[in-house]
């Protein structure tokens, strides 16, 4: 866990910093890249769809799977959601692509409820499957609303 200013320059930090924490884990390349794409995408998100002054990443290898959340202060008005960007759309493509890469995703509300934590899951050895993963509902039970073009 760790966390980062709500700055541009944070994504490349937290890219750099699960960069690290993944080669000490020993991850498979195929793996370490798709959850550093992953990463910089839930980090992008929420510095680019929130008023936080702070995000905290978590980095999760518990046996076979590998849990990356992006923690915000300042949840913004709906939830983030996937979209169909069309062919000339520069936008709107980062949670397809988290969908794309992992097995499981989704959004949370903090426990204070003034933040939201979005989620994603892949086998830690590399995809088990090419299909594109939908959002679900988090683990803990907690209701899933993604209604929100506008995230990314």
């Amino acid at each position: 866990m760790f966390g980062l200013p709500a700055v541009p320059a944070s994504a490349g930090e937290a890219r750099r910093t699960v960069r690290e924490l993944l080669g000490e884990w020993d991850v498979p390349t195929e793996t370490a890249e798709d959850v550093l794409l992953i990463t910089s995408e839930l980090v992008t998100n929420a510095l680019t769809h929130t008023d936080s002054e702070w995000i905290v990443c978590r980095l999760q290898c518990t046996g076979r799977r590998l849990r990356i959340e992006v923690e915000d202060q300042s949840g913004g008005p709906t939830q983030p959601a996937r979209r169909r960007p069309g062919p000339d759309d520069q936008n709107g493509r980062g949670l397809m692509l988290v969908g794309m890469l992992s097995s499981d995703w989704g959004v949370r509300d903090t426990p204070q409820r003034s933040g939201r934590v979005v989620w994603a899951e892949l086998p830690s050895e590399g995809r088990e499957t090419p299909e594109p993963a939908p959002p679900t509902a988090p683990h803990e039970n907690e209701a899933l609303t993604m209604t929100d073009p506008s995230w990314t």
